[in-house]
Parts: structure tokens; C-alpha cells; sequence
């Protein structure tokens, strides 16, 4: 088929083997609710076309016996026993899921990991929209904690779709570049630039339009597996500008780089950026850390349950219990469990430093 005859397509089916049919026919219509539409031909039927829960299925008497699987999701009240796989008379196995399963966040599992960009440069994958991934946390934490240091080589329009993540938490920090993008309830399409990040509530749709060569972006979500999901119906923008609308309880929220302050931070030597995250999503938080102006001895120390860092600029340096140096270099990342410290810390001048905290 070339190019483009797809617009003659008028609707799709999927052949099973139907032998034997009467006995196969019967189990989809009575066991699963499927509905006939078509026979063929009526004094000797070889096939039989049903359709039922948005699929529409041809069933051959006469083709081959082999292997196939129909999976059926249904609502989350449906028994139990139900869900074990069945086995149709025409050896289709049939599953049966939850429509929308409860989304699953596993506890806390933080240590002490560490990637290195100079090591891990070759280690990209293609994911979503032709977009190459680097995984930042390989243990995952767990899969509480996803990482994902994601770049564009050559910009122009970005083959995105509206689509949305089933998430607990979800954030975007443009790194190098600028991305323009637009979200549901939140207006016209804007552009992110290097240093501005933005909040991903639950389930907002958004979309990826453009961006410029060299886009960079730290993506971090939780759970670590998550559905990404595509809305054919939505189009944006939305008419509606409604910043104040919640999405699984948290705010969209959209941090300019340009517009930001510096606060001292919480450790002595750091002034801090505060990107927002924690007033919108109520869950974690998120800023940039910079030597303070002033100077003076720097520390860090990580009190909470999971901490990651990401090197935007410069490197800083630690001693180990084996009396060795570890380093950070810019490009690197980290997670720190509850807890630890990072004694004998040295941190070079330009240091800038993502942190995210939960």
C-alpha cells in the first residue's frame, strides 16, 4: 500500500482462526458479549464477523490453527476470579485487565548512585517522538524514581501528539535549548528556555511543538513505570485559561529562570533557586544550588528520603569511607538516601547544581 492510500481505509478488523465455529461463536457472544455482524455464507458459514467493547473481530473457520491473545479491560469491580486468563474453543487466550488500575508508588529505596555523563555518552536510547533518553537513575529507587536526561540534536517541529501520564509526580528542567510546548488549561503555547522547568500535574494533556537544535531537558517521575497515554479527542489549546484547576491534586506551574530570586539555602556556602515545585505539587521539592557570593566553607548534607542531583555547571568533589575522592562532574547525577553527608566537600566556583527532594 503507497503512501496516503490509507484515506480509503474504512474500518479495521482482527482475524482469528474460527474452528470450530459454532462452539467459538458461542463463547463470544454468551461468555464475553461480543455481538454478531456478519456471516459468510449464511448455508455454510466459514466466517463470522462480531464486534463488541470497541473491537470488531473476523472469525476463519478455515485458517490455520496458531497462538493469539485477546485482552479485555474491565472495570475495577469486576470479580476476581474473572480475571484468570481463559481459553476460547478456537485456542485464542483471553486476559482480562483493569481498565485503569490503581496507580502503584513503591516505598522508598534510595542509596548512593552515581552516572557519569562521559562514561554513559554512548548510552542513549530512542523513546517517544524520536526523542534520545539517558537513564539517570539505573536502580530506579526501587521504581519509586525515574531520571531522564533527554536532548533533540536538530530542532524544528517535534512529531508529538497530545497525550498525558498516569504520574504521582512528574517535572521537566530545560537544561540547554528551548522547547515550545502547551498544556491543557493553561493557555497559549510558550517557550521554555535554559533554566526555566515546569510541573506536570497527573494527567494534564500536553504537547511537545517545537524546539531548537540541541534541546536538553532533566525529566524526573514518580513511579518509576508509568503509562503514557494519548488523547485523540483534545485539542490544544483548550479555550479556557484556568490556572487554578487541579490535576490529581496538584497545580500546573511554570518556573522562569529570568525571573527568579536567590535565597540562602538551608546548608552553609549555597544560595538557592527555588523552582516552585513544592508549593504546586505538595509532594516534592526542587531547586537549583549556587555558591554564595560571599563565599565561606560549603556543605551538604541530605536529610530526606530521596534526593537527586544533576550537575548543570561545574563539579563538586566528596571524600568516601574508603579515603577516596568522588566526583561530579557537570552532566553527572546522584541520589542521596536520608541521611548522608559529604564530608570534605569541594565544589569549583561556577558549580550549579538540580536538586530534587521528597
Amino acid at each position: 500500500m503507497d503512501q496516503g492510500s490509507h484515506a480509503a481505509i474504512r474500518r479495521a478488523e482482527v482475524v482469528l482462526p474460527g474452528a470450530p465455529l459454532d462452539a467459538t461463536l458461542r463463547f463470544f457472544t454468551d461468555a464475553l458479549g461480543f455481538r454478531v455482524d456478519a456471516v459468510f455464507p449464511a448455508d455454510d458459514p466459514r466466517q463470522v464477523v462480531i464486534s463488541g467493547h470497541g473491537l470488531r473481530l473476523r472469525l476463519d473457520r478455515d485458517l490455520d490453527p496458531r497462538p493469539s491473545t485477546l485482552r479485555l479491560e474491565c472495570r475495577d469491580d469486576l470479580d476476581g476470579r474473572a480475571r484468570e486468563p481463559i481459553v476460547a474453543p478456537n485456542a485464542t487466550v483471553v486476559e482480562f485487565g483493569l481498565a485503569e488500575a490503581p496507580l502503584e508508588v513503591p516505598e522508598h529505596a534510595t542509596r548512593l548512585e552515581h552516572t557519569r555523563a562521559a562514561l554513559d555518552g554512548a548510552r542513549w536510547v530512542e523513546g517517544r517522538a524520536g526523542m534520545l533518553y539517558r537513564d539517570l537513575i539505573p536502580s530506579r529507587c526501587g521504581g519509586r524514581f525515574i531520571a531522564s536526561h533527554i536532548r533533540i540534536p536538530e530542532g524544528g517541529p517535534v512529531p508529538d501528539y497530545v497525550h498525558y501520564h498516569r504520574v504521582a509526580f512528574q517535572m521537566i528542567y530545560c537544561r540547554r535549548g528551548w522547547v515550545r510546548v502547551v498544556y491543557e488549561d493553561q493557555g497559549p503555547p510558550f517557550v521554555l528556555e535554559a533554566g526555566d522547568c515546569v510541573l506536570q500535574p497527573p494527567q494534564i494533556r500536553h504537547r511537545v511543538l517545537e524546539c531548537s537544535d540541541g534541546l536538553e531537558v532533566i525529566e524526573l517521575g514518580c513511579p518509576a513505570l508509568h503509562e503514557t497515554l494519548v488523547d485523540h479527542a483534545l485539542t490544544l489549546p483548550t479555550q479556557e485559561l484556568r490556572p487554578e484547576r487541579t490535576f490529581g491534586g496538584q497545580l500546573f506551574t511554570r518556573h522562569r529562570a529570568s525571573e527568579a530570586s536567590w535565597e540562602p539555602w538551608t546548608t552553609p556556602g549555597f544560595a538557592a533557586r527555588d523552582l516552585g515545585i513544592q508549593r504546586a505539587s505538595r509532594r516534592a521539592a526542587a531547586h537549583v544550588l549556587r555558591l554564595r557570593p560571599e563565599g565561606g566553607d560549603a556543605a551538604l548534607t541530605f536529610p530526606d528520603a530521596f534526593s537527586f542531583a544533576f550537575v548543570l555547571r561545574g563539579s563538586l568533589s566528596w571524600s568516601t569511607s574508603a579515603n577516596e575522592r568522588l566526583v561530579l562532574a557537570e552532566g553527572d547525577a546522584a541520589t542521596f538516601p536520608a541521611g548522608q553527608t559529604l564530608p570534605g566537600l569541594e565544589v569549583s566556583p561556577d558549580l550549579e547544581l538540580l536538586l530534587v527532594r521528597e
